[in-house]
């Protein structure tokens, strides 16, 4: 935990707040920080700061907070992503908010079993769990807006135009013409297919509306390795 996350009902007056939960036990049990000592706090959804341990009790934590710096950048790239199998979600999810993205919208594809639409994970709560997970470790306070759709024609026909409001819209597919790489650093949409990618009526589709095929190189990569690939290569500076 490189940020302590701060919820509304932990503040007790303008400037203090009171945490007694897992928060709470990482500050006494990982961190075996001490009265006095500052540690980088953030309010979930907004600035970013320090809090002062004014008192550690069996019962919980009391910190006196200061927050007047914004959260990093976000990055420029949303990400429209082929539903992945839930053993793989949370780490996409944590990964997406470690990156900074602002959208991630998941979508469904030939490919994708309908059997994952079912995940408990993609209850609003296991979702703000696994975000919330990214965010800590990234020193972040802002989660991605996580939508889900689960039509491809109809997302890909009636939705996708409007989100990406006149960005471009790049898919990845093997054999493009055109690296991601070398595709030009402007904020982007980026389409990114399930494990044996996007079928060709697809890509066909997409390309017709308004994606262009980009490449992540000559290998074929897992969902979560491709979703890496891509971020990584517009980070926010």
């Amino acid at each position: 935990m490189n940020i302590v996350l701060l919820h509304p009902d932990d503040w007790i007056t303008a400037d203090e707040v009171v945490l007694r939960d897992r928060r709470a036990v990482h500050i006494r049990e990982v961190l075996k920080a001490q009265v006095g000592d500052s540690l980088r706090v953030g309010l979930l959804g907004g600035l970013c700061g320090q809090g002062v341990i004014e008192a550690l009790e069996p019962t919980g934590v009391r910190l006196s907070v200061l927050l007047s710096e914004p959260p990093p950048a976000r990055h420029r790239y949303d990400i429209v992503l082929a539903l992945p199998r839930p053993k793989m979600l949370r780490r996409i999810l944590r990964q997406c908010a470690e990156f900074g993205v602002a959208n991630l919208h998941l979508i469904h594809s030939a490919r994708v079993e309908k059997s994952y639409w079912h995940s408990p994970l993609l209850q609003p709560a296991r979702l703000q769990e696994a975000l919330q997970a990214g965010l800590e470790r990234s020193r972040d306070t802002i989660p991605p807006t996580v939508q889900l759709h689960r039509r491809f024609r109809p997302f890909v026909e009636d939705q996708l135009p409007e989100l990406c409001g006149g960005r471009p819209c790049w898919i990845a597919a093997p054999g493009a013409g055109m690296s991601l790489a070398a595709a030009p650093s402007v904020p982007a949409v980026v389409m990114i297919g399930p494990e044996g990618g996007f079928v060709p009526f697809e890509l066909a589709l997409a390309e017709a509306v308004i994606a262009q095929p980009v490449g992540l190189g000559d290998r074929i990569l897992s969902v979560d390795t491709a979703l890496i690939s891509v971020l990584a290569q517009a980070l926010p500076r």
